[in-house]
């Protein structure tokens, strides 16, 4: 059977090649992302295909004549039409637990990154001078904020867990999961409202879906306290670009720390590439050598379960 690849970033599929090859199955793999367009010749006929960022939106998936899977590699599927998929009977599955540390680490990097300004001073001194680079109010210490963190899925209590052992206050917004949940792990669970308007520091850990994104817009910014910290490391389309560089130009938003953006690439022109209380990374919070080999096997195993007729775990689209 033959298992589409319609685009990824490393630098060959040899993982997937010998899980899948091996077990008899041919591969043809796009390593670039494509349009649309362009993915429809290439996914007719696929028995399985595994994706990346490229768009597999209805009229791609309405291409796919013998598909059995739709394979993502990640967390988010935001990059894949559900609706279109369950319609076609197209079960559709990710990797839910592959880069949980990493991206939780992460934010306490950019947490930590922000409140003891650590690249301003590290440029700072490079630069050849010595002493603080910035205002000493911009120094906080994490025991001294309320830090106010937007999902609870496995990501989510993670940074909390971490966030906790740096004695922070810790609020949590997420409206599926039982506020005794929440309790038990020694955050405490509040309303979006409220999450807003207490945080010193908020950090995102939820899913692209029609009910989340743009949640950071004119009108939410404008309810957080002055001088709160952005920290994003899901979605780019959580945060609306424009209202967060305008919060940040007039300072009631004093700092972000953002991996991920809307668009990808950041515009080579966009303002918020030059701004210093900015802190910025390229999509790369989930990446460690043992996270990339866990999402690579995991995706391959998938697609090779489903050419087996097995039963598929991490199916998203309610098949």
């Amino acid at each position: 059977m033959q298992v589409v690849i319609t685009d990824y970033t490393f630098p060959d599929y040899s993982v997937e090649s010998s899980i899948l090859e091996q077990a008899g199955h041919t591969i043809v793999a796009s390593k670039d992302k494509k349009p649309a367009a362009e993915l429809i010749p290439l996914v007719a006929s696929a028995d399985a295909v595994i994706t990346q960022f490229a768009p597999v939106n209805a009229d791609v998936i309405a291409a796919m004549q013998k598909a059995r899977v739709i394979v993502r590699y990640g967390i988010g599927v935001d990059n894949v039409d559900l609706e279109a998929a369950r319609q076609s009977r197209i079960p559709v599955c990710n990797i839910p637990d592959y880069c949980i540390d990493e991206v939780a680490d992460h934010t306490l990097a950019f947490l930590l990154g922000v409140t003891r300004q650590v690249v301003a001073n590290s440029n700072f001194v490079h630069s050849g001078k010595w002493g603080l680079a910035t205002p000493l109010d911009n120094l906080k210490a994490l025991k001294q904020m309320t830090v106010g963190v937007v999902g609870f899925g496995r990501i989510g209590r993670e940074v909390v867990h971490r966030l906790l052992a740096f004695k922070a206050k810790v609020m949590v917004y997420d409206p599926v999961i039982p506020a005794d949940q929440i309790r038990a792990m020694g955050a405490e669970p509040v309303t979006l409202r409220e999450l807003l308007s207490q945080s010193d520091a908020i950090t995102l850990h939820c899913p692209s879906t029609a009910e989340t994104r743009g949640m950071l817009n004119s009108d939410s910014l404008a309810k957080t306290k002055p001088g709160v910290v952005i920290v994003n490391l899901a979605r780019g389309d959580l945060v609306d670009p424009t209202a967060l560089t305008e919060s940040l130009q007039s300072g009631h938003v004093s700092a972000a720390a953002l991996d991920v953006f809307s668009p990808e690439p950041i515009p080579a022109d966009h303002p918020i590439l030059k701004m210093d209380n900015v802190i910025l990374a390229s999509h790369i919070a989930s990446a460690s050598v043992p996270a990339v080999k866990k999402l690579r096997e995991t995706t391959a195993r998938l697609a090779l379960m489903a050419l087996q007729g097995e039963k598929l775990p991490n199916v998203v689209n309610g098949l």
